[in-house]
């Protein structure tokens, strides 16, 4: 059975095992709609929130790990969606993240969004924000927010 109610699928990563779960569920609900797949990766501030205005060589070095870092993310997607058959194309971005994931989708036209979550909260979500709680209040696209296991619960 085949649908196509979604033509184009983002898969927003950040490279960590709870987002795995997320990437199982966009992969399949793209193999099940025939849709192409685009996995993101936002390198928060663009790197430069951390680094000492002073020290370049740091700043570079942070950049380049943080690129890394993307482009492993975006292949692990790009791996799971080529083994399902699918086109996939990855996409580095940087910026904030909830900002950059929700225009990147209007963007490119995106039907879908996947993006994984702890799902903290109370004080824990207050002092860290919630990327996924972001996108889902800014996005105009639709968003599937994938909950993961807390790491004290797998």
């Amino acid at each position: 059975m085949q649908s196509t109610s979604y033509r184009k699928i983002m898969i927003a990563t950040d490279g960590s095992v709870l987002g795995k779960k997320a990437i199982a569920y966009g992969v399949e609900i793209a193999r099940l709609s025939a849709a192409k797949l685009y996995a993101v990766y936002v390198i928060a501030g663009g790197g430069r929130h951390i680094i000492p205005p002073r020290d370049m060589g740091w700043e570079k070095a942070m950049k380049e790990h943080l690129q890394s870092e993307g482009a492993e993310a975006t292949a692990y997607v790009e791996k799971a969606g080529k083994a399902a058959g699918l086109e996939t194309e990855a996409v580095i971005l940087e910026g904030h993240p909830a900002d950059e994931i929700v225009k990147f989708s209007e963007e490119n036209d995106i039907d879908l969004v996947v993006m994984g979550t702890l799902g903290k909260s109370g004080v824990e979500r207050f002092l860290l924000g919630s990327v996924a709680e972001k996108v889902v209040r800014n996005s105009k696209k639709a968003v599937l927010v994938v909950r993961g296991e807390k790491e004290s619960e797998a």
